[in-house]
């Protein structure tokens, strides 16, 4: 779009207020562009990610926002959490897309009010199909607990594609849990529930595909008792 500055009749050459703001606006956007704060690693602060020729505003997933390499994001209308800016990021596509991995060559730095004017909202238009990140997935954490509260990790399953399936699994094995409670670890209570797939800890994961998730948890089990 192309606009118009106009001139104050009683100020030769001084813009309008409000082209005048529009002019700043531009300044700060160019300036943000050229020295981007930089973002910090763990810091949970908003980033701005680069989607093609456009910048848009992510929110990291705590605990998922530490990573040198990927951390799990979610896209958000740039004026969030305004109402308004809601609707209009439904409409163009800024929900239901869920945690995405976002490789941190991608992220500009952390995000600024002037990047606004950067992103498809800006100009109105929806988010592609493919934003260039594949989906930050979901899984399982079987987890002992003392009365105290402390305890550990006994099982991580994942990653799951939809919520559905993990809390399928969750289910099966706390079943599985309640039927042979004699044989679960004295002095803890080990549960399993669905939980945000750790990107930056994938290395604990095991791959449920193809797997039967309850001798996934015997073999555990086992494997402490052992």
């Amino acid at each position: 779009m192309i606009r118009r500055f106009r001139r104050c009749g009683h100020a030769p050459g001084a813009l309008a207020l409000e082209d005048q703001a529009v002019v700043d606006e531009f300044r700060a956007m160019l300036a943000a562009v050229r020295s981007p704060e930089p973002w910090t690693p763990g810091s949970g602060r908003d980033i701005a990610v680069r989607i093609g020729p456009f910048i848009e505003r992510a929110h990291p997933r705590p605990g998922d926002d530490h990573g040198t390499e990927t951390i799990a994001v979610a896209l958000v209308h740039p004026d969030a959490p305004n109402a308004a800016a809601h609707r209009q990021g439904h409409d163009l596509g800024y929900t239901g897309r869920g945690w995405l991995r976002c490789e941190t060559t991608a992220i500009l730095g952390a995000w600024q009010p002037a990047y606004a004017m950067l992103t498809h909202a800006a100009a109105n238009l929806s988010l592609p199909d493919d934003v260039g990140m594949d989906r930050a997935h979901y899984g399982v954490h079987v987890e002992a607990r003392r009365t105290d509260g402390s305890g550990y990790a006994l099982l991580r399953l994942g990653p799951y594609t939809q919520t559905w399936l993990a809390s399928r699994d969750a289910d099966r094995l706390n079943t599985e849990l309640a039927g042979r409670a004699a044989l679960v670890i004295p002095g803890f209570t080990v549960t399993a529930q669905n939980a945000a797939f750790d990107v930056s800890d994938h290395d604990s994961y095991t791959d449920p595909h193809n797997a039967d998730v309850t001798v996934l948890l015997a073999a555990a089990l086992a494997g402490v008792s052992a």
